[in-house]
Parts: structure tokens; sequence; C-alpha cells
């Protein structure tokens, strides 16, 4: 069974934050996470995310789902 560490899903929200000029918090705080939960999210330890939680990120951030979400095998 993988780990958490080799999920070949990455999110790439660090990438779409400088693009929009925004930080960490701004985002949490426009989304309604904690700056924790969104960490965990940045930094690829989360087991999922919500297609709700999904959704808010792209309105804020202005992209789409595969903006921030990669595959890597």
């Amino acid at each position: 069974m993988k780990g958490r560490k080799d999920m070949p899903i990455i999110v790439n929200v660090d990438v779409m934050l400088a693009k929009r000029k925004m930080s960490s918090g701004e985002l949490a705080e426009k989304i309604g996470i904690t700056p924790a939960n969104l960490s965990i999210l940045k930094n690829n330890k989360a087991k999922a995310i919500r297609f709700s939680t999904l959704e808010k990120i792209c309105e804020v951030l202005n992209c789409k789902p595969g903006d921030i979400l990669d595959y890597e095998k």
C-alpha cells in the first residue's frame, strides 16, 4: 500500500498563489479553511480534498482544477 508521500496526485497551489500574488493566509481566509489545513494540502500530505474546497480555491484563484492538480507516477 502506498503512503501519502507516494501518492501520484500533486497539489500545486503555491504556483497559482505566486501567479495571483496572494498569500497562503489570505487564500485560507477566503476559502474558509485554517492555514494549517491549507498547509497540509499544499505540502501534499492530505488524503483527500472536498470538491467544495477545490471549487472555492478555483473561484478565488480564478483557475481550473487542472491548474493546481497534477498527476505523476
